[in-house]
């Protein structure tokens, strides 16, 4: 676990309590497996039955490729630092658990190559071909993130707010892609489709975009596929299909950032202090006087539905940045997370609210904590940085 970023984590949380607020943080992660297995519904339903030993609160469900899996979050009102834990929990443990009832491997890699066969017929989203070539598999992590008032309505339905959170992560996923991309083997499978031909097979995202249908989509009243969102079956048919249904949109109203690649490298921890700073940003924001996020972050906004190159590589190739460098020169993050670690020690109830969670000398005596969070993050890949 990695215990300075949930030092931050239980400092943001509290942040965001004094203003008004709680945080509700949700985590997709995909995979594959190699089994030979005859049932894959009872292979995760076993699975399932050990998670919940662990009271992890989620499940293993298949995915679209054979042997591909995701595990989903249930929504159980768990705090973003024990929806952290649940995930890093799978990460470390599913391959130990998995091998208990048959699988021989468990894959949690951003591109398991082939992993697959088969292609698409002309025309058609789920009939395929005779055409039997591999498909290299791309696995993601998704972050879903929304906030709730202490009366229990989601202030993500606020369109306004939804697009101002919105627009927070469009500036900062760039400079801190090194969070949710992690290893090489990412920034591959963004290439995917372009470079296998696989346009039509794979719906992965390849860049930063907005509106609700991008890599960091806002999904109010429609979802990814333009499907009505909230949904809940009134009267179902006798193959338990809806009849009658009503839509409580407001309810799951959130942002998905869905450009994380899934990896034993990807830090849950880190990536919910990410979630939690633009969270944090996007709430002071819109409880001011001014919302000029060109202020905020030094350069100028860009347009809710741009598109946003991702960078190539960890390194430096050419004139294009690598995600190390791009972190490197990020000023955001550490300067986010230092003004949290001051506001709340110089609030009396949230230093009341550190010591009943035995979380004070920690923030205390830590100075700077953006800063040591920058400088961990970085020692992963052996460089340090003395600049914010």
């Amino acid at each position: 676990m990695n215990n300075l970023a949930i030092k931050i984590i239980r400092l943001q949380q509290t942040r965001i309590q004094q203003l008004g607020f709680i945080a509700h943080i949700h985590f997709e992660l995909e995979g594959c497996f190699e089994h030979n297995l005859s049932s894959s519904t009872l292979l995760y339903a076993q699975i399932n039955q050990l998670f919940s030993q662990y009271n992890i609160a989620g499940n293993l469900v298949s995915e679209y490729w054979y042997n591909q899996w995701e595990f989903v979050s249930q929504f159980n009102g768990q705090s973003p630092l024990e929806e952290a834990h649940n995930l890093n929990f799978v990460i470390t443990h599913l391959s130990r658990l998995a091998a208990k009832v048959g699988v021989t491997k468990t894959l949690i890699q951003p591109v398991v190559w082939g992993g697959d066969q088969g292609k698409l017929a002309q025309n058609c989203k789920n009939v395929f071909s005779d055409d039997k070539r591999a498909v290299h598999i791309p696995n993601a992590i998704q972050l879903n993130i929304s906030a709730s008032s202490l009366i229990g309505e989601n202030i993500v339905a606020n369109r306004d707010f939804g697009e101002l959170l919105q627009q927070c992560f469009l500036q900062t996923s760039l400079p801190c892609c090194l969070l949710y991309l992690p290893e090489e083997a990412a920034f591959e499978r963004f290439a995917l489709k372009s470079k296998y031909g696989l346009a039509r097979e794979l719906c992965s995202p390849t860049d930063i975009s907005g509106g609700h249908q991008g890599s960091i989509a806002l999904y109010l009243k429609q979802g990814k596929h333009n499907q009505l969102m909230g949904e809940k079956m009134l009267l179902v048919d006798h193959n338990n299909q809806p009849l009658i249904s009503e839509y409580h949109w407001q309810k799951t109203a959130r942002i998905e950032h869905r450009l994380g690649a899934s990896s034993q490298h990807y830090d849950p921890y880190a990536n919910v202090v990410f979630a939690l700073a633009n969270l944090i940003n996007a709430l002071e924001l819109f409880y001011s006087n001014t919302k000029n996020l060109d202020e905020v972050y030094g350069v100028d906004i860009l347009p809710l539905h741009s598109s946003i190159s991702l960078p190539k590589s960890l390194y430096n190739k050419g004139q294009k940045l690598g995600a190390i460098e791009l972190f490197i020169q990020d000023s955001w993050l550490p300067k986010s997370i230092n003004k949290v670690q001051q506001q709340m020690l110089a609030n009396e109830s949230s230093v009341e609210q550190l010591k009943r969670e035995n979380s004070l000398h920690l923030a205390v005596y830590d100075q700077q904590l953006g800063d040591q969070f920058k400088q961990q993050i970085l020692a992963k890949y052996n460089v340090l940085s003395l600049t914010h």
